[in-house]
């Protein structure tokens, strides 16, 4: 289970970042795989309503962290944690930038009628804190929150939320934060004990991404679908995507990774290769299965089409059989 914590809170360790790193620290003791993005750090430049992603399905703003890193993380992602101060009744400015910019991921699933493969299993939480009592203190971040994890794929799955606190250590001596975290943390334990299945090829480009997306889409809540690549691309292969896109499956946005970095937060239950061979690392107690896939890099769509329809016919065998 990969845990993306989004920290929205621009004070050097607040009551906002001790919430969340808190909550980390609880996911990584279960043996999530966990990262934290420091929002205010982060080059994100505002949305400028131009309507490009509701029509091509991208964003134009390619020069900044929205682009390189965070959309990729999004899709990645089982669960997302949305941590925020109250500003007005809101978001951070610095965390509405992000949240701005994710009607790209909207525009894909509700414009182009693209469906991330991750969506239905995603869970979304929101973390916040106000200095005030007021009754109605959270109303419109719940509500952005939930639009919000919609556009990236995910379902409100529950939040933490803390009146009167506003001076730096106010969280620590919060006297049921710590088992609100608990008790949140341990009703997401379920997805950590999926079967963990690592799909692995040569460049993590193409067969094994598109069988970690099908197994995603079909199977999601029994498997934790996994890929990688002895040898990683610096990119996916666009033709795979235009492929998956005629399935409705978006797989825009994921990113090559090794085996080795994959391996190295979550040990697999089991090891699909398809085709990089002795190049993948044995590791002990590991079923391994070989599927034999031939490799369509540089190939026409026509051949990315076939390995593509094998592909997903193998998943569906793989599922019924778990």
């Amino acid at each position: 289970m990969f845990v993306l914590g989004l920290q929205g809170s621009p004070r050097k360790k607040g009551n906002t970042q001790f919430l969340l790193s808190a909550f980390m620290d609880e996911m990584a003791a279960q043996g999530a795989e966990t990262r934290v993005i420091n929002v205010c750090e982060k080059n994100i430049t505002p949305c400028i309503g131009c309507g490009t992603c509701e029509r091509k399905g991208f964003c134009v703003i390619e020069d900044d962290d929205m682009t390189a890193e965070i959309y990729g993380l999004l899709r990645r992602a089982d669960v997302v944690v949305l941590a925020t101060p109250i500003y007005f009744y809101n978001a951070t400015a610095q965390m509405k930038l992000l949240i701005d910019r994710t009607q790209t991921l909207w525009a894909r699933k509700y414009k182009l009628g693209l469906t991330d493969p991750g969506r239905p299993d995603r869970k979304g939480i929101l973390m916040s804190v106000g200095a005030t009592k007021g009754r109605n203190l959270f109303e419109g971040m719940i509500l952005t929150a939930k639009y919000f994890f919609d556009a990236i794929g995910a379902s409100y799955f529950g939040d933490l939320k803390y009146w009167r606190i506003e001076d730096i250590g106010d969280m620590q001596k919060h006297d049921a934060a710590m088992a609100d975290i608990k008790q949140l943390a341990g009703r997401l334990a379920s997805m950590g004990r999926r079967k963990k299945i690592l799909f692995a090829c040569r460049e993590n480009a193409g067969r094994s991404q598109m069988a970690k997306a099908f197994a995603r889409y079909h199977a999601g809540g029994e498997i934790e679908a996994l890929c990688a690549g002895s040898q990683p691309a610096e990119k996916i292969n666009p033709v795979m995507v235009e492929a998956m896109q005629e399935s409705g499956i978006d797989v825009a946005f994921v990113r090559p990774r090794s085996i080795d970095a994959v391996v190295a937060d979550v040990k697999p239950d089991k090891i699909i290769t398809m085709g990089c061979g002795e190049e993948c690392p044995f590791i002990p107690g590991v079923e391994y299965e070989d599927w034999d896939l031939p490799d369509p890099a540089g190939k026409p769509i026509e051949f990315v089409r076939m390995v593509r329809d094998e592909i997903e016919k193998r998943v569906l065998a793989l599922v019924e059989k778990q």
